[in-house]
């Protein structure tokens, strides 16, 4: 399965090192070629003759140990690794990662790779929740990293919890996933696609100077129709107010109120393939739309509101081919929420998020997401950033496009 795959093993000094011995062996086994970084804490765990014996290669824990003169050695793994894979990573090289020191060999060449990095995280329970560690890994996934959550269970000093590394055979299978994943975008799975996508917020005005409207920054939505251009799909944007600046080269058309975002999704329905609806619509209007600025008197003032046309339910139910995926921000009861809006709403992909949860909230780069169909859970992602998130739900989209759901 990872036949040439160059993959550049980091392995940081926590207990879990035991475990890369494991790691390094099954990836070889795969066929993938494996060369091996370890930090001097790291040593004090598992000889590095271990690593060299298993990985066929040598080890390499010293920025000045220049094995080959005609080399930069971090330089030349960094250039070379199809795949960066930290397992495990600790506090510490998570921290040194997130604020860009280069300190020794491991954190020299994560600073230099352009490849992509997978982490498995391995702490002490308390330690995987402190703030910090929260932080960075949310900074982290903002970059682009990719998690292997840790597993909870008993852990080595003793405590029960989440913070165990994940074992060697699911990491394989992982870094399996990942390189399918990659061929997959490789191969333009949504060529000849047509996507819509809606992206930030609408704007109900009250008055010419105030409005009523949701909180998008319109990131998620963005995302989204760069991911589907990557994976070749014709992509046209619908966005109403955001906070950030729409990708490069997507024709794109400016609304403002539901009615108007409504009207721009008709006007290119019937040619779509996709329509992913991520943008946030306001829920009501007010009855009365003043052409004058409101003058401030007294101590309350009476708004009456109306209902703004219902986007997602009214596609929901023009839908004949189109594949439809609709949004949930939600603050509880997550799943009942999504599927009772799913199936509502006659959505094929249901995509929800805890907007209390760290890392994805509003405006964030990162999210945490649950994509929801007819019959429940489809997957649950871990913290990472909108981009990989906005990745695999058009992945998704494709498969169930094309009817290969084993992808």
């Amino acid at each position: 399965m990872l036949t040439g795959k160059k993959i550049l093993l980091g392995v940081s000094g926590g207990i879990a090192a035991f475990k890369a011995a494991s790691l390094c062996s099954k990836l070889v086994q795969s066929g993938a070629e494996v060369r091996v970084i370890m930090t001097e804490s790291a040593t004090r765990f598992i000889t590095e003759l271990t690593l060299q014996a298993l990985s066929k290669g040598p080890v390499y824990t010293d920025t000045f140990d220049e094995k080959n003169p005609a080399v930069i050695a971090h330089i030349d793994l960094a250039d070379w690794a199809d795949l960066v894979l930290v397992a495990p990573a600790t506090a510490n090289i998570i921290a040194k990662m997130a604020t860009g020191l280069a300190d020794d060999m491991l954190s020299t060449t994560l600073l230099a790779t352009q490849a992509p990095i997978m982490l498995a995280p391995a702490m002490n329970v308390h330690m995987y929740q402190h703030p910090a560690v929260i932080r960075n890994l949310a900074e982290l996934a903002a970059r682009g990293v990719m998690m292997a959550e840790p597993g909870e269970g008993l852990l080595a000093c003793g405590y029960v919890g989440k913070g165990r590394m994940e074992e060697p055979e699911s990491l394989v299978r992982i870094v399996q996933a990942y390189f399918e994943r990659q061929e997959r975008v490789n191969a333009k799975p949504l060529k000849g696609r047509s996507v819509v996508v809606t992206a930030g917020s609408t704007v109900e005005r009250i008055d010419p100077v105030r409005y009523i409207t949701n909180d998008s920054s319109g990131k998620m939505g963005f995302a989204i129709a760069h991911a589907a251009r990557e994976l070749g799909a014709e992509v046209h944007l619908v966005i109403g107010s955001t906070q950030a600046s729409p990708p490069v080269g997507i024709p794109f058309t400016k609304v403002e109120s539901a009615q108007d975002m409504y009207n721009a999704l008709l006007a290119h329905w019937d040619e779509a393939d996709i329509v992913v609806k991520a943008a946030a619509v306001a829920d009501y209007r007010p009855k009365e739309q003043l052409n004058r600025k409101i003058k401030k008197s007294g101590e309350e003032m009476s708004l009456e509101l109306v209902k703004t046309v219902d986007i997602l339910e009214s596609l929901g139910k023009r839908k004949t081919s189109q594949f439809l995926i609709g949004f949930a921000a939600e603050t509880h009861d997550l799943e009942k929420y999504a599927m009772d809006k799913l199936t509502r709403k006659n959505c094929d992909l249901l995509i929800a998020n805890d907007v209390t949860a760290e890392g994805a909230g509003f405006g964030t780069d990162t999210n945490v997401i649950s994509i929801f169909d007819s019959q429940g859970l489809v997957e649950a992602l871990p913290l990472m950033s909108k981009e990989a998130c906005a990745r695999r739900i058009m992945e998704l989209a494709g498969e169930r496009l094309t009817g290969d759901l084993s992808l």
